[in-house]
């Protein structure tokens, strides 16, 4: 009967861990996938200034889902350790250490968003020094997302490690979420060692498989008795 009342009490953080994943899944893609490019041009900070400006509206719903990203990550985060602190506590430890250094790296990018916006809607600056800066802040942005890849992979390994040691989730799910780790890691390295490789975005489908993956069985199955 313990055992049983436990188990539910488990599954119900599990499905909570899901939602708080759901959320940054959601967050992240209607943020940097959707909303971003509307707002911040790649290589064109003349344009992006001008976005800023007459698009004003759109960029603080930008700023707002980055801060939604933020919260939803360490959160996340935060239950994952709940989830697994019983059994592994030194692993739930670095999947929540790791994962919190993701919302870090992401709270970088959310600063500079709200730098770009104060900059590019005050008074006090001359165009050129307002286009120097946005520029500058776009690259903060680019890298803070860019090299945060490097824990956005560090984070799965102990996810993945602890799927496949416990065996209370599939075996496969935890060497996909692995696989999809090393990718992050490996792409993040290809990229900034300034490696023309056309195929480096697909080294992270392994982790967008795996992670959507994780999000379903939290959600619609939690987690297996403790055998």
């Amino acid at each position: 009967m313990i055992q049983n009342t436990e188990h539910k009490n488990l599954i119900k953080t599990a499905r909570i861990t899901g939602l708080w994943y759901l959320m940054m899944a959601i967050t992240g893609i209607l943020g940097f996938m959707v909303f971003h490019s509307q707002i911040f041009v790649s290589g064109n900070p003349e344009q992006t200034l001008t976005n800023l400006v007459e698009l004003e509206a759109t960029a603080r719903i930008r700023l707002l889902l980055e801060f939604a990203i933020v919260i939803s990550q360490a959160l996340t985060a935060v239950w994952f350790f709940k989830l697994f602190k019983d059994n592994y506590q030194w692993e739930a430890w670095t999947l929540g250490i790791w994962g919190m250094v993701n919302a870090i790296a992401i709270m970088i990018s959310a600063i500079s968003i709200a730098s770009a916006i104060g900059i590019a809607n005050s008074d006090t600056s001359a165009l050129e020094d307002k286009v120097l800066l946005i520029e500058l802040l776009q690259h903060i942005i680019s890298n803070a997302w860019g090299i945060g890849g490097l824990f956005f992979g560090l984070w799965l390994f102990p996810m993945g490690y602890i799927v496949i040691k416990s065996k209370r989730m599939p075996i496969w799910l935890g060497r996909v979420i692995i696989l999809g780790g090393i990718g992050y890691v490996i792409s993040t390295f290809i990229r900034y060692a300034g490696i023309d490789f056309s195929f480096n975005r697909y080294l992270m489908l392994p982790a967008t498989i795996g992670e959507f993956w994780m999000i379903g069985y939290l959600l619609i199955f939690g987690i297996r008795p403790n055998n």
